[in-house]
């Protein structure tokens, strides 16, 4: 999947707060790997996840090899909108 790192960036702000722990503690990962998932580089306490960032514009295109994490991430933003 493609997506612009400005895209990804504005999933992760409107997750709702404590959602980087929820999808960590879903999916058994640590909450870096979300962070890093997301744009953050702290790779000595997480790992890294699979995206590839191209140059271009709004911050250059993201190629995600797994959607598990942005998957559930639209999920908890849907959830809190139906709210």
């Amino acid at each position: 999947m493609n997506i612009t790192f400005e895209e990804l960036r504005q999933i992760k702000h409107q997750l709702p707060t404590g959602s980087v722990s929820r999808i960590a503690k879903e999916l058994n990962i640590d909450e870096q790997t979300v962070r890093n998932y997301f744009g953050a580089a702290k790779f000595e306490d997480g790992k890294t996840v699979g995206n590839h960032v191209q140059p271009g514009p709004h911050g250059g295109i993201v190629h995600i090899d797994d959607t598990t994490i942005l998957d559930l991430a639209k999920k908890i933003i849907r959830e809190a909108q139906d709210n």
